[in-house]
């Protein structure tokens, strides 16, 4: 393995919890924090002999640290851990490694590498894509922004959850790549769906078009894995409506900064508050479906 250092780690949801253990498996000295005490107590019942100190805020994460790595939930909570009274740059020491994976706005990572500057951090936003399932099997892809002193510095941990590390730029370009990941994605689960519904409608063997079309130009990552749930009206796979509109909607932000007009990511946007409205914003994105009703059903 790489080097052995004390890392710290804010934030054991979905994503984050399953990143912290491949981060202690990997041999290195883990910190642990969570707001809530309870996903904290899970993630520990859950990872049992995985040792780890628990830390009692985030500048108590930080203390002592080599890197510190966040992965919250969106803009205020990340200034919070970071910036805040008991944040993390209270302690974070001169040449220590801050890596953020959390989804938020560009405005907010150009904002904490400016701090992170002055104090002589190393600072890398660090966005990811790979669903629920890439975090647990440890191959993540990292759309990393910052200078490249600080991706060399921490590529070693982040190598223990992830299976590509691309720098895409400077501060904040990891967080705006991330965007343009989403509207990809937006697009896709969008015409999917309608494309199940209406081999559904025309009376086919919906696994049979799956096989027909998956090896030709419309096969994606989205059709290979959500074909056949969305077809059975199953969708408890990660990652959820809510989170695709909180980034949308950062997207959306982005480009009115930039100039630039997003009027698919805006329709899509819409049809997944239509979603939301029906009780599945908590549902992953592929439930975007239930807004086209199976024929013949309510």
């Amino acid at each position: 393995m790489s080097e052995k250092r004390k890392v710290s780690f804010l934030g054991l949801g979905v994503m984050g919890g399953a990143i912290a253990r491949h981060i202690g498996h990997a041999g290195h000295d883990l910190t642990i924090y969570n707001r809530s005490p309870e996903r904290l107590e899970a993630w520990q019942e859950a990872n049992p002999g995985l040792e780890n100190r628990v830390a009692a805020h985030p500048a108590d994460a930080a203390d002592g640290a080599d890197v510190v790595i966040t992965c919250v939930g969106n803009d205020d909570d990340l200034a919070d851990v970071v910036l805040g009274p008991n944040g993390v740059f209270r302690n974070l020491r001169k040449g220590g490694i801050f890596i953020d994976h959390t989804t938020v706005s560009a405005r907010i990572a150009r904002q904490i590498s400016v701090e992170a500057r002055d104090l002589q951090v190393h600072c890398i936003d660090a966005p990811m894509t790979g669903s629920q399932i890439g975090a647990e099997q440890g191959t993540l892809t990292l759309m990393c922004g910052g200078r490249k002193d600080a991706i060399k510095a921490a590529s070693p941990v982040m190598e223990a959850y992830s299976a590509r590390i691309v720098h895409v730029g400077k501060a904040g370009a990891g967080q705006t790549t991330k965007m343009a990941n989403q509207i990809c994605i937006a697009g896709i689960v969008a015409s999917l769906s309608e494309a199940v519904r209406f081999a559904q409608a025309s009376h086919l063997d919906v696994e049979k078009v799956y096989e027909a079309i998956s090896g030709g130009a419309a096969q994606s990552w989205q059709m290979d894995n959500r074909w056949a749930s969305m077809n059975a009206d199953e969708f408890d796979f990660g990652f959820a409506i809510d989170w695709m509109r909180k980034d949308l909607g950062l997207a959306m932000d982005e480009g009115r900064g930039l100039g630039v007009s997003l009027p698919v990511a805006a329709l899509i946007d819409q049809f997944f508050a239509d979603v939301q409205a029906l009780g599945g914003g908590r549902e992953d994105t592929s439930a975007l479906i239930r807004r086209l009703p199976r024929k013949g059903k309510k």
